[in-house]
């Protein structure tokens, strides 16, 4: 993969996964706040779930970028865990940071503790910043 081709992908990652986190943001301000808690699990939920899909985004281009083969259908966790833990063990740690925080407590279980969602979302945040252009 030539720079022209890996630039014009880490621009198409970045821009997309960006605008998610953008998203999540926006979301997470209709939730409002009581304290040190959000007040409306249904925006959290949306928020962190749209979130993680700007950790997969940019995870997506990272793998993509280090030249691991596509995966035909849907992506488990386990498919970026095994590839990632290959090339970067701090991105893996970031990885499970953001699954747990993000995926699991945020929109599964509806964690409404601002400072942990906010934990998340910074995650979230470094893990896009791998693929700034």
């Amino acid at each position: 993969m030539g720079t022209t081709e890996q630039k014009e992908l880490k621009i198409l990652y970045h821009t997309e996964a960006s605008r998610y986190i953008a998203n999540a943001k926006e979301t997470l301000k209709k939730a409002g706040k009581v304290g040190k808690y959000y007040k409306d699990e249904k925006y959290v939920k949306t928020a962190c779930g749209t979130a993680y899909n700007a950790v997969l985004k940019a995870l997506d281009g990272y793998l993509i970028l280090k030249e691991i083969p596509k995966q035909k259908g849907r992506k488990s966790i386990d498919y970026y865990q095994s590839n990632i833990a290959k090339l970067d063990k701090k991105l893996l740690t970031e990885l499970h940071s953001a699954y747990n925080v993000l995926h699991l407590s945020g929109y599964y279980d509806g964690e409404l503790n601002i400072s942990v969602i906010q934990a998340g979302l910074e995650t979230a945040q470094d893990i896009i910043k791998r693929i700034e252009p």
